[in-house]
């Protein structure tokens, strides 16, 4: 099994996955949040203004501030900040908090889940697809 260290509220956690052969799950999520120090965050990387950053990357949804989206080939839809194609964030440096801090557990349901799917197909590069 693969393993990595986490930081998760002060405590470096033993991790028991690799997010490296992931397709992207977690960037999959609708509610991707952004506070205030997120948006300075990605105005500075973008050389943009607070507002301008605000009005291009993020929309209001379920009451809270979060990240665009664009359609995706695996997932119904994934961050707009997502390379598609590699399968990586773009604005990993730059990311926001809740990002940085994904997951706050050792596990990882679907790392778990594909790794089952790696094994059964018997592809350690499989990636389901839409």
């Amino acid at each position: 099994m693969e393993t990595s260290n986490a930081k998760t509220n002060g405590r470096t956690l033993k991790v028991l996955f690799n997010c490296a052969k992931c397709p992207g799950y977690c960037c999959s999520y609708d509610r991707i949040e952004v506070t205030k120090k997120d948006l300075l965050r990605l105005a500075k990387h973008f050389k943009l203004s607070y507002k301008d950053a605000e009005k291009k990357f993020t929309k209001i949804a379920w009451g809270d501030r979060v990240l665009r989206h664009r359609k995706d080939r695996v997932f119904k839809s994934i961050c707009q900040f997502f390379d598609q194609t590699a399968r990586r964030c773009t604005i990993y440096e730059a990311r926001p908090e809740v990002c940085r801090e994904y997951p706050d557990n050792v596990r990882c349901a679907y790392y778990d889940f594909l790794k089952a799917e790696r094994r059964r197909q018997g592809d350690e590069d499989f990636i389901p697809s839409a």
